[in-house]
């Protein structure tokens, strides 16, 4: 009777005697001992992604989630390292070229170029885009001259010393605007001048050139004072001197590009030649004068072999 007393006594005291010779171990911020701590069963199944114990040591995770953490730390490190590759590769490439301007950051492109533009505004050269003949025009052309219009605003951006283009004839609520604006991304923060008027009334009769490919007048020189006037029109009939026709009811100056004096016909299977052109194209011809002054380089620049026409110097 006295044995087993005893020896239950030594039992219940034992942990404490233990606990007082510092072998007790050692509890965590809960309170448990650590022995304790590792029969807990988390409930959740599957711990969140980058979830992590107040410890600080990584939550137990399934092994679905283990592989995707995995997968996702191996592209984090890629990413880092082509980074590094890139701020290296430019580094050196300052170092091999002392004399080149360091590349500059996408928000001061933009607010160059919003600069350029709105110099452009006030000092010229300006181009009116007629959008008034778009009414008879089916969904596929006026998908067209979206396009156009997209690619003629992504070039004048691009000059060094750009136009101020004004869409005038045109109106928020006509199905060219809704396409405008289907077709291309920023449509309404573009920044040009948005008219309901015509060009006729929005500018003295004296300043504005009409550019019609049946005008009997070559233009010789890019004038920044003049107003010039492309025709939005695509029309897959071929409607002869509609934008002749109108310019000239208001008896304004017309010009068509000197292709016929810088270029020749060039013998091809269709045996096809047009000197009518997209607004785009013009404009890409325009531009291209008014920095080099040079007739053959810029209509090279927007005339397409399909065209059928070649630079004189260029044929054998």
């Amino acid at each position: 009777m006295d044995w087993r007393l005893e020896g239950s006594t030594q039992r219940v005291e034992s942990p404490v005697l233990q606990g007082e010779e510092g072998v007790l171990e050692e509890t965590g911020e809960d309170g448990l001992p650590e022995g304790f701590q590792l029969l807990q069963i988390d409930v959740e199944g599957e711990c969140q992604e980058g979830e992590t114990l107040a410890t600080g040591s990584t939550a137990w995770c399934s092994k679905n989630v283990q592989r995707k953490q995995r997968h996702w730390e191996k592209i984090v490190a890629a990413k880092k390292s082509k980074r590094k590759q890139e701020k290296e590769r430019r580094k050196a490439n300052r170092a091999e070229n002392p004399g080149i301007c360091p590349q500059h950051s996408k928000r001061f492109l933009r607010a160059l170029t919003k600069e350029k533009l709105l110099e452009a505004k006030h000092s010229g050269p300006r181009l009116c885009i007629d959008l008034s003949m778009t009414h008879h025009m089916s969904k596929k052309e006026l998908s067209r001259l979206a396009g156009q219009i997209r690619r003629l605003y992504g070039s004048n951006k691009k000059a060094d010393r750009p136009f101020w283009i004004c869409l005038t004839g045109f109106t928020i609520d006509s199905p060219l605007y809704e396409e405008c604006v289907r077709m291309n991304d920023g449509f309404s923060s573009y920044l040009l001048d948005i008219k309901e008027e015509d060009c006729f009334s929005l500018f003295p009769l004296e300043t504005l050139v009409y550019l019609t490919p049946d005008s009997e007048h070559a233009l010789e020189d890019v004038d920044v004072n003049k107003v010039y006037i492309l025709g939005g029109l695509v029309d897959e009939s071929i409607q002869k001197k509609v934008t002749f026709q109108k310019a000239w009811e208001y008896s304004v100056k017309t010009a068509r590009l000197p292709i016929q004096e810088y270029m020749v016909r060039n013998q091809n299977g269709k045996n096809y030649h047009s000197e009518i052109l997209a607004i785009n194209q013009v404009f890409d011809i325009l531009s291209t004068y008014l920095e080099t002054r040079n007739w053959p380089e810029a209509l090279k620049k927007g005339v397409t072999s399909g065209k059928g026409y070649v630079l004189q110097n260029s044929v054998e």
